[in-house]
């Protein structure tokens, strides 16, 4: 297993180093936003951009690399993440930062589809659980080392931003000079939503789900913690406990869904986030030491829905459609994503910035039930007749 990781290290480096660049950036502009007096609804829909260009990259994605490849399709879009960051230090208008952040959503979108096809295509069912996760590990590596880098700037100025663009550029490097065997030029196989909604449904409305709960919390979660009236520090300190929780949750999931079974995984998860956001709903006084364990709590189960739910569709799948299929995840993560600020933000300020977390308890539900309908389907297939 050892062996088989570090084949991959070219991939798992440039992934620690891009989300590091997307942790800061994510916890730059909820704290700047809320500090420049911002609403929860504008915050919400800044992200919501960024993900909307998430769907349109995942058909983008999909044809850049049938048509240059894997790496050369990887290296435009680090660049244009890179430069649509800049442009956002020279321009400080909300309507376009919008634009910007949808841009850099789709270039994000190709670098996902380019990494995640190209773990698929080379691992087998028997340890895709555990090569995944560790993929996962460097993301939420990246991402906590991300957010607590917020530390550095106590002012926040636009000096994170250059961090950001910088981070983009690094990421790239490892891509460009690795000796890993690329991926088998792609077939233009067209993206079929139908085929792979029939083949694991369950698989898509988890992604769907676990968009709106991880955008929301990426962009909401700082604004939640502030509103508690705690510090800049503590709220950063809150955001990398959530995602080291989960990074560190990330290799037993996975070697847990190589055994147990990972739709029975997403359930427990998804009774887990309903259970433990109930204490955050406003009708308790919370400690900051309570709210940092249900952090690492909510962290571990929302963190894990993503691999779980890709690798269960990645099973059904041959490896023709790899391409195609880690379009149509990161295209049904990324709607659930674009939604989920959005509904967030809006209730959050009709009522509260403790409907944060009445926001994420719905989301668990859905998920629970999700799954319930979905095994009971699958049960009553198993007792069908075989023609």
């Amino acid at each position: 297993m050892f062996a088989t990781l570090a084949s991959f290290s070219s991939l798992f480096t440039s992934t620690l180093v891009m989300l590091l660049g997307v942790g800061l950036f994510n916890v730059y502009m909820g704290l700047k936003l809320s500090a420049d007096g911002v609403s929860e609804v504008w915050i919400g829909a800044l992200l919501s951009a960024y993900y909307f260009g998430l769907v349109i990259g995942g058909r983008v994605g999909h044809l850049m690399i049938v048509r240059v490849g894997h790496v050369r399709a990887f290296a435009a879009a680090a660049a244009a993440c890179s430069v649509m960051v800049l442009t956002q230090t020279l321009i400080d208008h909300m309507t376009v930062w919008l634009l910007l952040r949808a841009v850099a959503g789709a270039a994000m979108a190709v670098q996902l589809i380019m990494i995640e096809s190209w773990l698929n295509e080379q691992i087998e069912n028997q340890n895709r659980g555990r090569v995944f996760s560790f993929y996962l590990v460097m993301s939420g590596l990246g991402t906590a080392i991300g957010q607590m880098a917020i530390m550095m700037y106590p002012t926040l100025d636009l000096r994170p931003l250059t961090l950001v663009a910088i981070c983009h550029v690094v990421g790239l490097i490892p891509i460009v000079w690795t000796v890993r065997l690329h991926p088998a030029p792609q077939l233009p196989a067209p993206i079929d939503f139908g085929f792979f909604f029939k083949v694991a449904p369950a698989a898509l409305i988890t992604l769907f789900l676990s968009g709106n709960i991880s955008a929301a919390f990426y962009a909401l979660a700082p604004v939640y913690v502030v509103g508690l009236e705690f510090s800049t520090n503590e709220v950063a300190l809150f955001m990398s406990t959530a995602v080291g929780a989960g990074l560190l949750a990330q290799w037993p999931i996975g070697w847990l869904s190589d055994r147990v079974g990972r739709e029975r995984l997403i359930q427990i998860n998804g009774i887990v986030l309903a259970v433990i956001t109930v204490i955050l709903w406003g009708w308790l006084t919370v400690p900051y030491w309570l709210l940092l364990a249900v952090a690492a709590i909510s962290g571990v189960v929302q963190f894990t829905l993503y691999p779980l739910a890709g690798s269960y569709a990645n099973d059904l799948v041959s490896s023709q459609r790899r391409v195609s299929l880690s379009a149509v995840l990161v295209i049904s993560y990324a709607v659930g994503a674009c939604l989920g600020p959005l509904i967030c933000g809006y209730i959050m300020r009709a009522a509260g910035v403790n409907m944060f977390y009445v926001f994420m308890t719905g989301c668990s539900l859905l998920l629970v039930l999700n799954t319930v309908i979905s095994g009971k389907l699958n049960a009553r297939a198993s007792r069908q007749p075989s023609g």
